[in-house]
């Protein structure tokens, strides 16, 4: 028997639910390969929006490129499958001496697009980022692609643990919301 179709729905109906148990993350870094091949660190500073740097460098050539990027996150199904874009500046430089006799150092404005996956402290992501040189460079236009490989170093805590914690299941004490002292009910005693 096909356990595919079974095993397909049970993911898309309970995928939603996974949101209650999982915790998303502030700050992940790793790497990154496809295209070129590099370092990849991202930063949450909103609640959907990340800041992110990326060293890459390609696999036939020396040549080093900096990205810095803003980006949008859209939950997808939940908080751990995300759809991302954003946009930033870029910096290259050739370490080829024949290619920087030819060429400027690269400089220009990059964009990007992909989708991410959060598993316990593992991120993955799959992503195009066009890059558009707007001084220097081989082309006007080159386009990335990459899977990023991520460790989770900050963990966010989750909004249900957050409400736990809040209210720490001690019914009979009081917390004045002016002075946010916490208070026993006294009861006229």
């Amino acid at each position: 028997m096909n356990r595919f179709p079974i095993i397909l729905f049970s993911i898309v109906v309970l995928l939603p639910f996974t949101d209650v148990f999982s915790q998303s993350w502030n700050t992940v870094g790793g790497i990154r390969l496809g295209t070129e091949w590099g370092l990849t660190a991202r930063q949450r500073f909103l609640d959907h929006t990340t800041a992110e740097g990326i060293i890459q460098k390609g696999f036939l050539s020396d040549d080093v490129l900096i990205t810095g990027l803003v980006e949008q996150h859209f939950p997808l199904a939940s908080r751990r499958l995300n759809l991302y874009l954003g946009g930033g500046l870029h910096k290259g430089w050739f370490t080829d001496a024949k290619k920087r006799e030819v060429y400027n150092n690269p400089f220009g404005i990059s964009a990007i697009v992909g989708v991410e996956y959060t598993i316990g402290r593992l991120n993955l992501s799959y992503d195009f980022k066009p890059a558009i040189h707007l001084v220097g460079g081989e082309r006007a236009v080159d386009f990335h692609t990459g899977l990023s490989v991520r460790y989770v170093l900050w963990k966010r805590k989750s909004q249900i643990s957050q409400w736990f914690e809040d209210r720490r299941w001690e019914f009979w004490k009081k917390k004045d919301k002016k002075t946010k002292v916490t208070v026993l009910y006294s009861n006229g005693i």
